[in-house]
C-alpha cells in the first residue's frame, strides 16, 4: 500500500537523523548534497526539481538553455533568456518549497545577463565558476539571492573572497571545491589530470577550510565548503565531511536516473561506459575536460569538425581556429545524437550499472553514509 504524503515525510525523517543538514545562507537542505549542473540541458529543471523535492539542492545548467527554442539559430542571447525564466518558473512548480540554484560560467559571454535575469526570477542560489567570479556580488546585491564561487584550490578561494569583501563588503554563502576527478572542464593543468602529482580532494577541502574559517568569525557566518569531483557513494560523501566539507557536489550520477532531462540515449551511454572509455580532451576554449571516448572524441583526431554556426557562447573561443563547435557537440549529445556529440562525465562513470529515480538514488546514497559514518 502506497505511503501517505505524512508517512513518507516522518519515513525521511527517521532516515536522516544522523545525516547533517546543509545552511546556506539561511537556506536549509535535509539532505548534504547538492546536485552538480551539467549541460548543455543534461541538468534541466525536472531534475532540479526531483532532487529539490527529496530534500538536496536541484542545479539548473545555465549555458545555452534556449537550445530547443525555435529562435535560438537566429537570437541565441533571446532564446537563452527566455528558456531561463520557463526553466526556472518550471522547476519552481515541481518544487515549490524546494532550494533551486542555477549555475553560470564565467566564461559564457552575457555572464551578467544572465546572472541577472536568473536573480530576477528568483533563483535560490547561484553557483559559478570556469573563472572568477569577480563581479558576481554585483548582480545579485539587495536581494534573496545567494552566492557560491566554484574553486579548485584554497589560493583561488582565498583570492575570490578577498576580493568579494573589499569590493562589496561581504563573503560568499558557500563555496564548492571542485577536485580533478570531476567532469566537463576541469580547473587543473592537463599535465597533472590522472597522475600522481594531482592533488586529492581531501587536501582541497582543507585548504579551503583553513581560508574560509576567519571569514566566518569576521562575517559571524558559517560558510559551508561543499566538495566535488569523483564524489559517488555514501562513503565518498562521509570521506569529505570528515575531511571538513559540509556537504558536497555530485553530477555524474544523477545523469542515471529516469528524471534527467538527457535523452535516453545520453544515459545509457552513461550505464554502458567502462573505466577505459574515459579521456581528458582539450576544449575549444583551451580547459582540458573529461568525457567518453566516443565516436565524436575518435574523429578529432583525424580532423577537426568545420564550424558552420557560432552561437556566441563562451569568452575566448575563436570559431576560425577552433577545432569543434562544443555547442553543436554537446547539443548533439543531450538530444540523443550520441555518436556525433560530447558526452562530458566524471571519472567515476564506469561505476553505473543502471538508471534509478532520483528518491532511490538519494535513499541509497542516505543509507550507505550512515553506514559509512558509523
Amino acid at each position: 500500500m502506497p505511503l501517505s504524503l505524512r508517512e513518507n515525510a516522518q519515513c525521511r525523517e527517521e532516515n536522516t537523523l544522523n545525516i547533517p543538514k546543509l545552511n546556506i545562507g539561511g537556506l536549509v537542505a535535509d539532505m548534504p548534497i547538492i546536485q552538480g549542473a551539467m549541460g548543455i540541458g543534461v541538468s534541466g529543471p525536472r531534475l532540479a526539481a526531483a532532487v529539490a523535492l527529496e530534500g538536496g539542492v536541484g542545479v539548473l545548467s545555465g549555458v545555452n538553455m534556449g537550445y530547443n527554442e525555435p529562435d535560438f539559430q537566429t537570437n541565441p542571447l533571446q532564446a537563452n533568456l527566455r528558456a531561463l525564466k520557463d526553466q526556472i518558473a518550471l522547476a519552481r512548480s515541481l518544487a515549490p518549497k524546494g532550494i533551486l540554484g542555477i549555475n553560470l560560467m564565467v566564461a559564457m559571454n552575457h555572464y551578467a545577463e544572465v546572472a541577472r535575469a536568473a536573480v530576477q526570477e528568483g533563483i535560490d542560489l547561484i553557483i559559478s565558476g570556469a573563472g572568477l567570479p569577480l563581479k558576481l556580488p554585483e548582480y545579485v546585491k539587495g536581494t534573496a539571492t545567494r552566492i557560491a564561487p566554484i574553486v579548485s584550490s584554497g589560493r583561488a578561494a582565498k583570492f575570490i573572497l578577498q576580493y568579494w569583501e573589499k569590493h562589496f563588503g561581504r563573503t560568499a554563502d558557500m563555496v564548492v571545491v571542485e577536485g580533478p576527478q570531476a567532469g566537463g572542464h576541469l580547473g587543473f593543468p592537463e599535465e597533472v589530470l590522472d597522475t600522481p602529482q594531482a592533488p586529492t580532494l581531501g587536501s582541497l577541502i582543507r585548504e579551503v577550510v583553513e581560508v574560509v574559517a576567519p571569514l566566518r568569525e569576521n562575517f559571524r557566518a558559517h560558510i559551508p565548503v561543499i566538495a566535488a569531483g569523483g564524489v559517488y557513494s555514501g562513503a565518498d560523501i562521509a570521506d569529505c565531511l570528515s575531511s571538513g566539507a559540509d556537504g558536497v557536489q555530485m553530477a555524474t550520477r544523477f545523469v542515471a536516473t529516469h528524471e534527467c532531462d538527457a535523452h535516453p540515449r545520453f544515459k545509457e551511454a552513461y550505464v554502458a561506459a567502462r573505466e577505459e572509455d574515459v579521456v581528458i580532451i582539450k576544449s575549444p576554449v583551451g580547459m582540458p575536460g573529461r568525457a567518453l571516448n566516443n565516436a565524436f572524441i575518435q574523429s578529432l583526431a583525424v580532423s577537426g569538425k568545420k564550424i558552420r554556426k557560432c552561437f556566441g557562447c563562451l569568452q575566448g573561443c575563436n570559431p576560425k581556429v577552433a577545432p569543434y563547435c562544443i555547442s553543436t557537440a554537446l547539443i548533439s549529445a543531450v538530444t540523443g545524437n550520441v555518436d556525433e556529440g560530447l558526452i562530458f562525465t566524471g571519472s567515476q562513470v564506469h561505476r553505473i550499472d543502471r538508471i534509478v529515480s532520483v528518491k532511490q538514488l538519494m535513499a541509497d546514497l542516505m543509507q550507505e553514509l550512515q553506514v559509512a559514518a558509523g
